[in-house]
This record gives structure tokens, sequence and C-alpha cells, in this order.
């Protein structure tokens, strides 16, 4: 009995340190992926994506690859303490004798959320190119669209569904805590549950990304680091801040195209 629980032991602590190992080599290879392509877009003039040519399907997967790929590089840095502290809980849990759940399971159900926004993204980006309502740069044509989603993300940032997911994102050992499920299938649905609390305090950020240019790399570090100081610092108000800041972006943004028509 011994043996069997401290190969359980020396097994949780592997699988603890091979989570981090992980998820920082992913986090890691998926940046320089998404900085390798927002320079090749920046050089390319004739990329499969460009205005002026029409979409395939492989365009489709193409652009799908690039939205999940972007959304694993910028969102699993912030949900990697979340995702630590059900290691350490579950290793905890399994030491006195509850049923042993790989982390892995949360974290397929975490990622899988963030799968599915990129899926709507991908689609979002295939009706707008059909459209012809973006440009070369992969971000909206009119100005008056843009201000408008600026406005919108601003009034998100005060909204109830806001502040119920944000608190959920900002205590970790709250979350698995209120909301632990036995077994595979509940660690499964924990995974989901955080991503489902991760997609309502972000989304709107990154639909954003078709204001700023879905691969401009400055702005997909200036969201990412914002989402990962509003969830690790927690400074007060900092939402709020954000969203006075974006509504007036977006009526300086409306008023000043306004004034040349």
């Amino acid at each position: 009995m011994l043996i069997q629980k401290g190969s359980l032991t020396d097994t949780l602590k592997k699988e603890h340190y091979l989570v981090f190992l992980f998820l920082i080599l992913l986090i890691i290879i998926s940046w320089i992926y998404i900085s390798n392509l927002s320079n090749s877009m920046g050089s390319m003039k004739e990329i499969s994506m460009i205005q002026n040519k029409e979409w395939f399907f492989s365009d489709f997967l193409a652009a799908f690859a690039m939205w999940s790929i972007m959304m694993i590089a910028m969102m699993l840095p912030s949900a990697m303490p979340m995702i630590l502290v059900f290691s350490t809980v579950n290793k905890k849990r399994s030491e006195s004798g509850k049923s042993f759940v790989s982390t892995w399971i949360f974290i397929f159900g975490y990622v899988l959320i963030w799968i599915s926004f990129s899926l709507i993204a991908s689609l979002l980006q295939f009706i707008l190119h059909n459209l012809s309502v973006i440009s070369d740069e992969l971000k909206l044509i009119n100005p008056f669209a843009s201000g408008i989603m600026l406005i919108a993300a601003g009034v998100y940032q005060f909204t109830n569904v806001k502040d119920v997911c944000l608190k959920n994102c900002q205590s970790p050992l709250s979350f698995v805590l209120s909301y632990w499920k036995e077994g595979k299938i509940g660690a499964l649905l924990m995974g989901i549950k955080h991503g489902f609390y991760c997609l309502g305090c972000c989304w709107i950020l990154m639909a954003l990304l078709f204001v700023a240019g879905i691969m401009n790399l400055l702005w997909i570090v200036i969201i990412a680091l914002f989402i990962f100081l509003e969830k690790m610092i927690k400074i007060k108000y900092l939402s709020k801040i954000a969203g006075i800041l974006l509504i007036l972006a977006g009526i300086a943004m409306i008023l000043y195209y306004r004034s040349f028509f």
C-alpha cells in the first residue's frame, strides 16, 4: 500500500511539472508562429487571404489554424494559474485517496472553448472577406463600424457579465473549490466552465482585432498583456478605465472620419 501511494505521489508530481513545462513550451511556440506569420503578412503582397483573392476551403482552414494558435498564445498565459491550481488540488485529493484525474483533461476542456471561438472568428472573417469589408491588413474598412465596435467593447467592460466572468478568472482556488467535479467527465466540464468564464471576460477584446488588424502583432501583444494584467494583478477599476478609453477612442474615430464627409 505504501509503495502504491508513493508511486501515485511520484506520478502526480511528474504530471504537475510536465503540465507546467508543456504549457510554457506551447506558449512560446505559439508566439513564435504568430510573430513569424505577422512578419510574413507584413512583407508579402500576395498572401492567401488578401482582399482581392477568392477564398477557398484551404484559406478558411488557414484562418482557423491562425485564430486557434493565436488564442493559445494570448489566453494560455493568463490561464496557467488556474490550471496549476487544479493540478495542485487534484494532487492533494489523490494523495488522500480520491480518484486520480489527469490535468490534461481540464486543459482540453478549456482549450476546446477557445478553439470553438476560433471557428466562429474564422467564419466571421470569411463572411467579411466575401462582403469585401476588410482590407489587405485584415481589418474593417469602414471607420464607423470600427468606432461602433470600440464603443461596444468599452460598454461591455461595465456589464455585470464582464464582472462575474472576470471574478471567476481572478480567483483560481475559489473557482476550483466551488466548481469541483469528480472523475474525468467532471474535470472536462470544469475546464469547459472555466473556458466559458474566460470567453465571457475576453471575447469582445479579441473581436477588436478586426479593428486593429487581425495579424497586427503590436495589438495582439497589447490585448494579451491587458488580459493578463486584468486577471493577475487585480488592479481596482482597471476594466472600467479600459472601458472609458475604448468608448472615447470609438467616439474619436467616428468624429474624425465624419469630418471628412
